[in-house]
Formats: structure tokens, sequence, C-alpha cells
């Protein structure tokens, strides 16, 4: 499942550090009013009767979570900064959010994605104003690892390790500890890890009794297989309808942040991310997307944990999928 040995595992960064309980309660305060407080909603169609709740961060302007980190992260900028344009590597929601923020400031923006994309995101992508550029998943690596943003004339935002960034993902965990307290379960999808190392960096500080669950599509467990080796380690990432959490390396930089507030990992097979998708469809009323549904996925296989809560990361997914979804559901 590994890749070779010589290949890079970070761009040789400083480890990122945890953020402090007063920053993201500083970014909190600054993105009030300008993204959802979102609710936690109790999950239907559970037949064994337990304690979920959803935290649909699907309800964003954006439809996904990433919008938090790139407003906290934009406000940091001078002018000057973001003159030439702002870019980023992305999956598409990153990117969505980046051009969100790019429009609120008149300047251009573009990002690097992985030509397995599917062509929904770049739609919306695009619809952003942002100049999409595909290209191989090796490719797509190696521009972050080998930092070539740096002879780009784009303010580059890290989608991973960037603190603010991270702070403003971990406003969700704020609005979980403020909103129940007494939590004791809380499933993250996993991709770069910046919203579980958000998350559960405000959850420790606020709910130490809470687990935090990161939770990866067996399609591409870079993170599990982290945990395993207790060091970053590359995968071969496989077709999956979890697109958005596909990444195929958890960083040098983020993973001792990880290993510190993540309390376990689990995968879900592309079945029951379906199904997941297709039960949230259904039963919710809500539209998710493959990475989006995997907490609940997860939630659902395993055993009752008590009061828990799965996020619902983000939306952007085809009327096919989320079909084929609500299909496999009914059958």
């Amino acid at each position: 499942m590994s890749g070779p040995s010589d290949r890079p595992t970070g761009w040789g960064g400083e480890p990122v550090r945890r953020p402090a309980l007063d920053d993201i309660k500083d970014a909190a305060a600054f993105l009030a009013g300008k993204v959802v407080r979102t609710p936690l909603l109790a999950m239907h169609g559970d037949e064994r009767r337990r304690s979920i709740f959803l935290k649909p961060e699907t309800l964003q302007p954006i439809g996904s979570f990433k919008l938090r980190g790139a407003l906290n992260w934009a406000r940091q900028l001078t002018e000057e900064q973001r003159a030439p344009g702002l870019s980023t590597c992305s999956a598409g929601n990153t990117a969505q959010a980046l051009g969100y923020v790019a429009r609120q400031h008149g300047v251009a923006a573009r990002s690097m994605l992985p030509d397995t994309v599917p062509a929904n995101k770049i739609a919306a992508i695009e619809g952003y104003g942002v100049t999409p550029v595909s290209v191989p998943v090796d490719e797509l690596m190696a521009f972050m690892l080998e930092e070539r943003w740096r002879d780009e004339p784009y303010c580059y935002l890290n989608p991973w390790g960037n603190p603010a960034m991270i702070a403003g993902s971990a406003t969700v965990g704020l609005e979980i500890a403020e909103d129940m307290p007494d939590v004791q379960a809380v499933f993250v999808p996993v991709g770069g890890g910046g919203l579980a190392s958000g998350v559960g960096s405000a959850l420790k500080s606020l709910c130490p009794a809470a687990r935090i669950i990161g939770v990866q599509t067996e399609a591409s467990p870079s993170l599990r297989a982290a945990f395993e080796a207790d060091r970053p380690v590359w995968v071969e990432s496989q077709p999956t309808i979890c697109e958005g959490a596909a990444v195929p390396l958890i960083v040098d930089e983020m993973y001792p942040l990880l290993r510190e507030v993540v309390d376990e990992v689990v995968t879900v097979s592309e079945d029951d991310a379906l199904a997941a998708v297709g039960h949230l469809a259904m039963h919710n009323k809500l539209v998710v997307e493959g990475a989006g549904a995997i907490a609940v996925a997860a939630a659902l296989a395993g055993p009752d944990r008590g009061a828990t809560v799965c996020i619902l990361s983000g939306a952007s997914i085809s009327a096919e999928r989320l079909l084929a979804a609500v299909e496999s559901r009914r059958g």
C-alpha cells in the first residue's frame, strides 16, 4: 500500500502547532455573521435509535466548512498581499472557498486540482470565478511538497498547514462544545487533516472526555496508515466517490498535531459511503457529498458511543451520484 520510501513526506517546515483556544474564539468572533453557525440536528432513520447528531457544514454559503478557514486566513492579508490574486491546492471545496473570498476583495483566484475532480466540482469552482488547473495527483503533491508556489505571483493558501485556516476550522468544534458539552464522540472526515486537527484542538480543550474519531475511505487511508506506522507514509489512492478526502499522504508538518488530538481512525467502504449519502438524503433531506458523509457511515457501522456528533463536511455532489445513492437505499 505504501509508496517508495524515498518520496518526501513534507515540505521541511516546522510542525503545525495546536491552535490556542483564544485564537479559536477570536476566529469565531470574526466569523460571526459571515458564516452559518450550523445547528446540531438529530439524525433520523437509525434503526438502533442511538444518540447521533449531525453538524451540517453543508449549509455554509459554499456548501463546505472550508469557508471558515479561508475567511479567517484572508483577513490577515494586506491589500498588497491580495492584489496579485489568491491561489491554493484543492480537491474542490477549498477552491470554492477561495473564490468566495477573492470575490469579496475583487481579486483573481486560481487553484491546482487533481485531475480526478468530477465535472460538477469543476463547474462549481468556475462559478466562483476561480481558474482551475487540473494536473495528475503526483504533480499536485510535488507542487505542494516542493513549494513550487513560491515561484508564482499569487498569494498562496496552504490548505493543510496554515494556522489561521486551522483556527477557522476549529470553530466547528467550538460550536459543538457549546451546543453539546457532554458530547462523547465526534466523527470527523479526514483528507489533509485540517478539519480534524482544528476540531480536535477545540474539543480537547473544552470537552476532554470526548473521543475524536478521524474517518477515511478504504480507498485512501493515509491517516490510518500513518497511525499504524507512527509516521507519515504514502498510500496508493484508489478511485472513490469520496474524492474530497482522497489525499495520499498526511504530511510531516501535520502528523504530530493529528496524533495529539485524534484518538482513533476508522475507515469505511465505498458501499457504506454511498449508503450514507443516500441515508442523509432520504431521512434528513440533506444533500451531502461522499467525503462529507463518511462520518455518518462510520457511526452507523460502529458501536453505540453515546452522545455522538457526525460532521458533514461538504455538499458538492453531482445529481447522478446522489440519485445512485438514493437508489441504493431503496434497493
